[in-house]
């Protein structure tokens, strides 16, 4: 067999040396792909505040707001059609071809959805630094209480060995 030249020549010893080794044999190339995987540092993985579901939903754009309406149509008209992107891509297009007159009305229903959404983020949370303000106060009562509770138990623990040392005296 004639050695190949070229491009095509490396192509071929870098596949062959890739080729998987068998597990019978422990090879340089299966301790070379575990000493990359340990090599590499790992990702920490920051803590996701976990989400509050009384929070209320951020209010939809005017395009979503037009979307809702063009859905209802697009499954009377297709009905054949399950596929959520093909709605999307429907829509899309529909909306880019409107002109601004027409997207007016979904900018309205939107300012209005915009300004509820206000209210009930204002609403939520003064609710929210009410708990706060009464989770702190709470915490700190049980702080004391705790400190309290263990300068007792430390001075009950005194009065004990005091006693044990007198009953010792006393046997002497």
């Amino acid at each position: 067999m004639k050695p190949a030249r070229g491009k095509g020549a490396t192509n071929k010893v870098s596949k062959e040396a890739l080729k998987a080794v068998d597990d019978r044999k422990v090879g340089k190339r299966k301790a070379a792909i575990k000493a990359d995987k340990s090599s590499k540092k790992p990702v920490k993985k920051g803590k996701t505040a976990t989400k509050d579901p009384n929070k209320p939903k951020r209010p939809p754009s005017a395009f979503f707001v037009f979307l809702e309406e063009f859905r209802k149509t697009f499954k009377k008209e297709n009905p054949n059609v399950k596929a959520v992107s093909a709605v999307g891509k429907a829509g899309g297009e529909k909306w880019k071809s409107m002109s601004v007159a027409e997207k007016t009305p979904y900018g309205v229903k939107a300012a209005k959805k915009k300004s509820e959404y206000e209210k009930l983020m204002n609403a939520y949370n003064k609710k929210q630094e009410s708990m706060a303000d009464d989770g702190d106060e709470e915490s700190e009562r049980s702080k004391s209480e705790i400190n309290d509770d263990d300068e007792e138990d430390e001075e009950d623990g005194e009065d004990e060995d005091e006693e044990e040392d007198e009953d010792e005296d006393e046997e002497d």
